[in-house]
């Protein structure tokens, strides 16, 4: 069930809808947004609002897909040293691993 949630982002109140289980990551996103457009607002002052905002979408879409890049990097290399650590201990142990 849905509950509304007031969260406020540059000085604005939002209000949005959402379950209690999803309250504690809503607030810590607005926050993070609050935080990513107050930081674009003071580097120039002579921004306008929607500007601010999608400067932060920006700097927030290109965090998250660096983020997911370094991610499937560090996956592909877990899955690489897996194989490979597979591949010696079937040479160390033949035929007890099968």
């Amino acid at each position: 069930m849905s509950e509304p949630v007031t969260v406020r982002i540059l000085d604005r109140e939002f209000l949005i809808a959402c379950t209690p289980e999803e309250r504690p990551g809503l607030i810590a996103a607005a926050a993070y947004l609050d935080g990513k457009m107050r930081e674009m607002r003071s580097r120039s002052s002579a921004l306008g609002m929607d500007r601010i905002a999608v400067l932060a979408g920006l700097n927030i879409a290109h965090e998250l897909l660096n983020q997911q890049r370094s991610s499937a990097s560090r996956e592909d290399q877990l899955a690489q040293d897996l194989r490979s650590l597979k591949s010696r201990l079937d040479a160390a142990f033949p035929g007890s691993l099968q």
